[in-house]
């Protein structure tokens, strides 16, 4: 198939042959050799269609209207008008399901994380050498399809902006972790870091329950997950690291790249052991630990994301007498680990995200 060039429509691929249309994809990247790159391999993809490809925002926007895609890969890093300003732009005036293209660094984690609250459906991380680009093809064609599926709307303050805190915070303040106290295991994937930002900083440091987050994200970035909800919240939000304990008022982040487990002090263990549900961290494994060591003190909350992470450990939970909350399918950006929870019958409450907090507050308050 012909690669287009920039800012002009390729030919339509044929059907994939099962009767659904193809995916039509806008490439938008600064580097002209991402750009031809990536338009090559995913052209040469049965069922995606490249649509177009931009070298910075400004195209971009133009394009969208025109070529109406059905998904956007989107460089984070780009010259006159970058990533974020850029995805801003489409989820206000053409929400459309968008995967961020983010450098390795410190700050391409930080803008990242900010962009996948602000709407985008998904990220792939940028190999280091060009020489490595092809490793990440694969990955991004997975991606694009489950993008493809994903629900979005339209970026407007209520559902960007988390409650916000005075300007003048006090020290935040932990306890241990007592006899009658909760442990939350909040878990998700596609879609999840904008739900994360609707539900932690609404969540109030004086509940009586530690936090546990699962967020389906590699290595290198979810420590900029956690900083970003702990400069929004209550709690005090950290990646968790080995020796970190359970603590009232206090939500630890599993890290990329490694499986979360407590004993049954709450003490935090890491481990490398094989993905399950080919993830790691994984959901399951957290919370069937959790569940293991705490019993009917533990509430899980599974929110948006593809797959059936959770569930296991829901049904767990659910069994040995704790609370389960999952999202509704109203408000996921992916219902597919929610459902999961559902269909096994073991959520005891299912409630969009706006009303997730409250859910929360209900269950670490029962007796």
């Amino acid at each position: 198939m012909a690669v287009p060039t920039p800012g002009r429509p390729a030919p339509i691929n044929p059907s994939r042959g099962d009767g659904d249309p193809t995916i039509r994809v806008l490439v938008v990247d600064d580097s002209a050799f991402m750009r031809y790159t990536l338009t090559r391999r995913l052209a040469e993809t049965p069922g995606l269609t490249i649509v177009g490809a931009a070298h910075d925002g400004k195209e971009a926007l133009q394009l969208l209207e025109s070529l109406k895609p059905d998904v956007v890969t989107l460089d984070v890093e780009m010259p006159h008008m970058d990533g974020l300003t850029t995805l801003k732009q489409i989820m206000a005036n053409r929400p459309t399901p968008v995967i961020m293209v983010s450098s390795l660094t410190t700050e391409g984690a930080r803008e990242t994380i900010q962009a996948l609250t602000f709407g985008a459906v998904d990220f792939i991380a940028k190999p280091e050498s060009k020489a490595n680009i092809e490793l990440i093809i694969e990955e991004l064609v997975t991606k694009i399809r489950r993008a493809a599926k994903a629900r979005v709307v339209a970026l407007t303050p209520a559902n960007v902006q988390p409650v916000r805190l005075p300007t003048e915070q006090l020290p935040k303040k932990v306890r241990p972790l007592g006899e009658k106290d909760k442990v939350v295991v909040i878990g998700a994937s596609t879609g999840g870091p904008r739900a994360l930002n609707q539900v932690v900083p609404q969540l109030a440091a004086n509940l009586p329950a530690a936090f546990v987050i699962v967020q389906h994200m590699p290595v290198g970035f979810t420590r900029s997950l956690a900083e970003r909800l702990n400069s929004l919240s209550e709690l005090m939000v950290k990646e968790a690291e080995p020796g970190d304990q359970l603590e009232v008022g206090k939500a630890l982040v599993a890290p990329g790249g490694f499986h979360l487990v407590f004993d049954k002090n709450g003490v935090v263990s890491l481990n490398q052991n094989p993905t399950v549900h080919g993830v790691r961290p994984a959901v399951d494994v957290t919370l069937i630990s959790v569940a293991q060591n705490f019993g009917k003190a533990t509430v899980a909350v599974v929110l948006t994301g593809m797959g059936k992470d959770g569930a296991n450990g829901a049904v767990l939970t659910h069994s040995l007498g704790g609370k389960v909350i999952a999202e509704d399918e109203s408000s996921c950006v992916v219902w597919g680990m929610p459902r999961s929870v559902v269909e096994a019958g073991a959520a005891d409450e299912v409630a969009p995200l706006a009303e997730i907090p409250e859910a929360i507050q209900r269950a670490v308050q029962w007796n």
